[in-house]
């Protein structure tokens, strides 16, 4: 293990996060009652200019007036973004009078450090001068080209960011891909079109503790399909995926939480490697297989996953 080592920021269970229009009430008060373990309710791309403020306006209220916390839920905000004029706002109205609410901000279309270190400044300003005693998280939407080739620098621009999310279908647009889909896979591309992305992505947030969050999957219609996309996600070690339908929830919860057979031979090979230890050795033998210091942190992963999985479904 090298001596340079930068340890998970923050842990929070963000398996399934529900996408809300900041403009639709009705909208905001079901994902209450959802079964997301994140929601975040938005200002940017899924609401129209001349709702923004309203928006803004509701999102204020929603979290004042509903329970998140006593819901089980992590809350956060999608903010416009920074090339716009309605992000400031966003910002200061928002934390000014909701921020001892609010979980996290999420930063669309992230292309630099500095663009975190602004939105960084702002926050520890209204803190300080609303007396807000919790330290709200950021998080970075990586969207665009620009943003990937940063990633690396935009992992580290500041204590309080948490995670990285990959935006596809703005990251589709911003590369000139030549597709309409988003989140499936391209029948005219061998492979997964995005994979290149998602690991150097994956990997970044490893590198520097932070979580890595897989981004939407536009047919609502197709489970099968969402299930593929977020197979593939776990597979590289993200450890959630966005939901932009009440309906994707359940499917992201299932394909993101490591199944009971999984987590039963995960326990196993601890307990085997304990014993080992005990006797002076530093592998075992485990189900006709070789196991070692590095089969116990693959183990470490899963068994630490599926104690928060049960730990929240204890409080529900």
């Amino acid at each position: 293990m090298s001596f340079t080592q930068f340890k998970p920021v923050r842990t929070r269970l963000q398996r399934s996060e529900l996408a809300v229009p900041g403009s639709n009430p009705t909208m905001i008060e079901k994902a209450l009652t959802a079964d997301a373990d994140y929601v975040f309710l938005d200002c940017e791309d899924a609401v129209a200019p001349d709702l923004k403020e309203t928006a803004r306006k509701n999102i204020i209220q929603a979290l004042n007036d509903l329970d998140w916390a006593g819901h089980g839920k992590t809350v956060s905000v999608r903010i416009n973004g920074l090339d716009t004029h309605y992000m400031y706002r966003d910002v200061v109205d928002i934390v000014e009078q909701a921020g001892h609410k609010l979980d996290t901000i999420l930063i669309p279309k992230a292309g630099t450090a500095a663009d975190v270190y602004m939105v960084d400044c702002m926050l520890t300003q209204i803190e300080e001068a609303k007396g807000i005693q919790h330290r709200i998280g950021l998080e970075c939407l990586i969207e665009i080209a620009l943003g990937m080739a940063n990633v690396e620098a935009i992992a580290q621009s500041s204590r309080r960011l948490e995670a990285l999310h990959f935006g596809v279908a703005d990251f589709a647009a911003s590369c000139r891909a030549r597709t309409v889909n988003i989140g499936g896979l391209n029948p005219d591309y061998p492979g997964d079109q995005w994979h290149s992305a998602l690991q150097r992505m994956v990997i970044t947030c490893r590198a520097y503790g932070l979580r890595a969050i897989d981004g939407p999957f536009g047919d609502f219609n197709d489970p099968e399909g969402y299930r593929d996309a977020a197979r593939r996600a776990a597979a590289m070690g993200y450890e959630g995926k966005w939901a932009i339908h009440p309906s994707q929830v359940a499917l992201a919860n299932e394909v993101m939480s490591p199944p009971e057979k999984e987590v039963d031979r995960a326990r196993r090979v601890l307990v085997a490697l304990d014993e080992a230890a005990k006797a002076g050795k530093g592998a075992a033998q485990l189900d006709g297989r070789m196991i070692d210091a590095a089969s116990a942190r693959m183990a470490e992963n899963v068994v630490r996953q599926a104690d928060a999985i049960a730990a929240r479904s204890a409080r529900a």
